[in-house]
């Protein structure tokens, strides 16, 4: 049987294939498959089942092969079924308010695959695919049902085979007619008989008391079928025969209501279900939504007829010969140069082996840098180094480095594709650069033959002899692109943020990240072997709790010490019984004060601050020092990333924090360093968007902001504002520019909505520029389709219009924090160019170390400090004109904990 259920794809298939999905079914389970914790926008949007759903169906159509898809649809809860029987599926739990507003999401995106959809009212899902398996099979087609409900049992013959879900959606049985019979005892046609015998627990169907599956299935095979079956109940001895004859009512009902129905009238014939080149433009607007990376990747790797809507570049491929690379750039000197780094961009240990050129025409020269004639080698240096030779790039950052590691500087780039492209598009996932040529180029990263017949066209292959031609491609991609980003670049007056923000601050990243910052080793080893025995001990006293060992980190486990043996209230209920996530036992141990729960949070504190350590650890490189990757395009409001590692997540408001924070230290040569931070910056901005009297007044009095909103707030004196009272007015300040509800306020402040919602009242009623301000932002987006920085970074928001209420809310609440967010953002990095400048003008040895969020890092040489400070407090206030001061707060020490302030 094991043979029969493995799922194993005949792929020589002769005969059209049609894949048939039961849509609410599979996205169900795809929903409990996959926490919803674990998969949100960043909008807080739950997007679990969408993303089961879509990765479910990538592997069915890359695996299977079809050549006709159609997913179908509940329309409801009520069918002719439960008219007939009104008990039908009544047992079943209410939807889980995570899941719904997701089939819409899923529907956008099979419309983007050009996937038809169907459902139709008063039948279920199973009626439709019954009625399309039918005519399929009768058309000559093979069929592959996808269902999680054993009713679709029955559809299996010959040529139709079930793939059901044995765990999640993405371990699939294949149920041929030999595996239906081998499992149940009969064959699929009289699954339903069996099945009305035995009852449908999740259908809410009774079956016989004391009647299984092997029983059902040996009367069925004795007798024939379930008519004949019934006809000699009243011969069937014992307590299994006096059951039966006691149910034949609910029998009959039972079988009459499992049967698919198979000839609904359909709008579109099993013809009309045949597999169409898919919405590229639609699925980027999607995925950019849905915040979808590697799943959008995986979907585009195998976008079905590629070669017949995108073209190859038809591209003269000419080897440089030793001495002509000065003759070929003379002849292109004024015009920019697109080129392409084959290597590796990293801030230590990079390398460049080949370097492509391009200008734009049917040719491009390849240079191998590993074997290069010392003339040419001096003449590309001096070109490269050149900041009046114009190049372009994608991926400047990557590429500097990449040469870098050869001794050669790269200088002059006045425009970079994945730049362009991030700002053209901030909330798109992936800029891979062959995906933006066919977006944008409809060309495939491929080069026609010389013949001009494609016949010998040679694929894009970075890892074997086809490195010069690749590199080739892609650097007349990049010339290609050029032109058509910077047009786009020019509609969203964006041209200005590239070339006066994005790209001078690649220079500095790039410095920032070969520096790196001072790592104390020995002190990290120290640290790591503390919150080890944190663990440890914070286990030992979980144990002595609950008198035995247990694996703290299973959630099985955790389930049954909490709720079966402890017998603490039940936190949400998900598929593999409650859910045992950070925020449910958060909340459970606020509730109970229980000290199993204080040591089970503690382990899992400490587990996660030794894995930030020890990653750490693994980060110091040979010069003792940790070099952090700066991204410039992951956050669609502009703020800069930190990756490898992310120095951006180590807590600052804990102790364990800010004793992580004490391993970066200065280096040798060095005499301190100088942290420089903005405060309250959002607020500022908010303050100056919104015009808001109050606010601005608060700003300029100098006392603290939420002392002063507060005093009106609660009409008491500032002095009269209680910790309590403030730390409401600083939650609900920060929440409204984020679209906080009054919900949302109430679960963080632990208060009742009313008391959240008389709360937001009463501010609104003493800051209304704020109210008018958060009201306006939204509508002004609506009626543009974007926001904007006060710098003019636009975000377009299409959903903004959408007729799905959880994406049109989502684009809402993008509308009113992206303004702010970004703006915070664009004056930070125009502060790290002028302090960076500065650093260069004034002839300052001190250098930029890190960036993040509203902080600046520097290591400052000796006799420096003053002269630094006064320059990063000058450029750092002058970063932005607002109608509020730029408060810049600056500290010093030997370590980065030593110099918070």
């Amino acid at each position: 049987m094991a043979d029969r259920l493995a799922p194993v794809t005949d792929l020589a298939r002769t005969r059209p294939l049609l894949l048939l999905i039961d849509g609410h079914s599979m996205a169900y389970r795809a929903f409990f498959a996959l926490p919803a914790e674990n998969f949100s926008t960043s909008t807080g949007a739950t997007t679990n089942a969408v993303y089961g759903f879509t990765s479910m169906l990538a592997n069915l159509l890359r695996d299977e092969r079809p050549t006709h898809v159609a997913v179908a649809f509940d329309v409801g809860r009520t069918t002719f079924r439960t008219e007939q029987y009104p008990a039908y599926k009544a047992t079943r739990d209410a939807t889980p308010e995570e899941f719904r507003g997701q089939v819409p999401l899923i529907k956008e995106i099979l419309a983007t695959l050009r996937v038809t959809t169907l459902e139709k009212e008063g039948f279920e899902a199973d009626d439709v695919i019954a009625t399309l398996a039918t005519r399929a099979v009768a058309s000559g087609m093979d069929v592959l049902v996808c269902s999680g409900d054993r009713d679709a049992l029955q559809l299996v013959g010959p040529e139709v085979t079930l793939l059901y879900p044995r765990k999640g959606v993405s371990d699939l049985v294949r149920f041929t007619p030999e595996a239906v019979e081998d499992k149940y005892g009969v064959p699929p046609g009289r699954y339903p008989d069996l099945a009305a015998l035995v009852g449908e627990t999740s259908d809410n169907l009774p079956g016989v008391p004391g009647v299984g599956p092997k029983t059902a299935a040996k009367w069925i095979t004795a007798h024939g079928d379930l008519e004949a079956v019934l006809a000699a109940a009243p011969t069937i001895k014992g307590k299994a025969g006096e059951n039966l004859r006691t149910h034949l009512d609910q029998v009959r009902v039972n079988r009459e209501l499992n049967a698919a129905v198979r000839d609904l009238e359909l709008p579109v014939t099993v013809e009309d279900l045949a597999s169409q080149p898919w919405d590229r433009e639609a699925m980027h607007r999607v995925f950019d939504a849905l915040e979808f990376r590697t799943l959008r990747e995986r979907l585009l790797a195998m976008v079905p007829d590629a070669e017949d809507d995108a073209a190859a570049f038809d591209l003269e491929v000419v080897a440089a010969v030793p001495g002509s690379l000065g003759t070929w750039l003379a002849e292109r000197d004024g015009r920019t140069v697109a080129l392409e780094v084959s290597g590796r961009g990293n801030p230590t240990g990079g390398d460049a082996w080949t370097l492509a050129l391009a200008d734009g025409t049917q040719q491009a020269l390849v240079v191998d840098l590993t074997d290069l004639d010392p003339q040419d080698e001096s003449t590309l240096a001096v070109w490269l180094a050149d900041g009046a030779a114009p190049k372009a790039v994608h991926g400047a950052k990557s590429a500097v480095h990449a040469l870098g590691a050869r001794g050669l500087d790269l200088a002059g780039v006045v425009f970079d594709t994945l730049l362009a492209a991030y700002l053209c598009h901030p909330d798109q996932r992936s800029y891979d650069l062959g995906d933006l040529a066919v977006r944008h180029l409809r060309r495939e990263l491929r080069a026609e033959s010389a013949s001009g017949d494609g016949q010998g066209a040679l694929d894009l292959d970075l890892d074997g002899g086809g490195v010069e031609t690749g590199a080739a491609v892609r650097a007349a991609a990049v010339a290609e692109l050029v032109e058509v980003l910077r047009g786009e670049l020019a509609d969203r007056a964006s041209g200005g943020l590239l070339a006066d923000l994005e790209l001078p601050l690649v220079q500095v990243l790039v410095g920032m990240e070969r520096t790196g910052i001072g790592a104390a080793g020995a002190y990290l080893a120290e640290l790591e072997a503390h919150f080890a025995a944190a663990v440890a001990d914070a286990a030992s006293e979980a144990y002595a709790v609950i008198g035995r060992e247990m694996n703290l980190g299973s959630p099985k486990q955790l389930q049954e010490v909490l709720f079966d043996q402890l017998g603490m209230p039940k936190t949400k209920r998900i598929k593999t019984g409650y859910t045992t996530d950070a925020a449910a036992l958060t909340d459970l141990f606020e509730r109970t004060e229980h000290p199993f729960l204080a040591h089970l949070l503690a382990h899992r504190d400490a587990s996660r601050l030794r894995q930030t350590v020890e990653g750490l650890i693994r980060s110091v490189a040979p010069d003792g020092r940790i070099h952090t990757t700066f991204q410039q395009t992951i956050a669609a409001t502009g703020r800069l990333s930190s990756t490898d590692p992310n120095l951006q997540n180590i807590p600052i408001r804990t102790e364990a924090g800010r004793r992580i924070r004490r391993a970066f230290v200065v280096g040798d040569g060095y005499e301190t360093l100088l942290t420089a931070d903005y405060s309250q910056i959002e607020m500022r901005i908010m303050a100056h968007l919104s015009g808001d009297e109050g606010l601005i007044d608060a700003f300029r009095s100098g006392e603290d902001l939420h002392n002063f909103v507060g005093a009106r707030v609660f009409g008491v004196t500032t002095d009269e504002v209680t910790s309590a009272m403030r730390s409401k007015i600083k939650a609900m300040s920060y929440g409204l520019a984020y679209g906080l509800s009054s919900f949302g306020l109430s679960k963080q402040l632990g208060i009742s909505v009313a008391e959240a919602t008389a709360l937001m009242e009463d501010y609104f009623a003493r800051f209304g520029g704020v109210r008018d301000y958060l009201a306006g932002v939204v509508e002004d987006a609506r009626r543009t389709g974007y926001t904007a920085t006060i710098l003019g970074r636009r975000r377009y928001l299409p959903d903004l219009t959408s007729d799905n209420r959880q994406r049109r809310e989502m684009a809402e609440r993008m509308a009113l924090n992206a303004p702010i967010q970004g703006s915070a953002a664009d004056i930070i990095k125009v502060a790290m160019l002028g302090v960076h400048r500065g650093l260069a003008q004034e002839g300052l040895a001190s250098r930029l170390l890190l960036q993040v969020h509203d902080e600046l890092v520097l290591e400052v040489a000796p006799g420096e400090r003053a002269a630094v400070e006064r320059l990063v407090r000058d450029e750092m206030a002058a970063a932005a004109t607002l109608s509020v001061p730029l408060d810049v707060s600056v500290g010093t020490g030997r370590s980065w904990h030593d110099a918070a302030h």
